[in-house]
């Protein structure tokens, strides 16, 4: 998937990190900028302008890969920035479901509404279930991989409100489909996560 690819272009995290260190930023800044332009999104969103919306959230995924490079860059990478940046990644997206709890999307065997609270619950369980299983000591490094992370949710999420002005039932079926992968990632962690325990099991006796 596209982490994998996201591995291989360090030279972009590079010359990003580069560029936009010169403004002055700090990183957690980058990360909180992000955040603000994903609550705009959200209005956005709730405004009906689908658009102007995609528009908000593609930048706001751009800085929070800015903030990483800059730190990077800068030598200020920090376990608290990390941190930040985690806790910062959730509420933007969750910020962006309730949004869509706002919009009267065409129902696909069940309400919009409905979906949009499946992907709310599959996005967060994916990255609690990581969470988790550090600290049940499961694990000695973050679970990382499944069907889809939170940069492709972003895209899938993008496209559809791109559509959304075209159709709206374009948005239903990316957010059914947002439902979905996002809890099948959750579950292939906790699959991923189950083989350790296995594992360590089986060396403790």
């Amino acid at each position: 998937m596209l982490y994998a690819q996201r591995e291989k272009l360090g030279w972009l995290s590079v010359a990003l990190g580069k560029h936009f260190a010169r403004l002055g930023l700090t990183p957690n800044q980058w990360t909180l900028l992000g955040l603000l332009l994903t609550i705009v999104a959200a209005g956005w969103i709730i405004a009906g302008w689908f658009a102007v919306a995609a528009l908000f959230v593609a930048l706001a995924a751009f800085f929070d890969l800015v903030d990483g490079s800059v730190a990077r860059q800068q030598g200020m990478a920090t376990t608290w920035g990390a941190y930040l940046d985690t806790v910062v990644d959730r509420y933007a997206e969750g910020i962006l479901v309730v949004a869509l709890l706002f919009v009267a999307a065409p129902a696909l065997f069940l309400p919009f509404q409905v979906w949009a609270g499946v992907y709310l619950v599959g996005s967060f369980m994916t990255t609690y279930v990581k969470a988790a299983a550090k600290e049940k000591e499961l694990v000695k490094q973050d679970i990382k991989g499944g069907l889809f992370e939170r940069a492709e949710r972003m895209i899938l999420l993008v496209i559809g409100l791109v559509l959304a002005p075209v159709t709206l039932s374009a948005l239903s079926v990316v957010v059914v489909i947002l439902g979905v992968v996002s809890n099948i990632s959750a579950l292939q962690r906790i699959t991923i996560v189950a083989s350790h325990a296995k594992a360590a099991g089986r060396r403790q006796k």
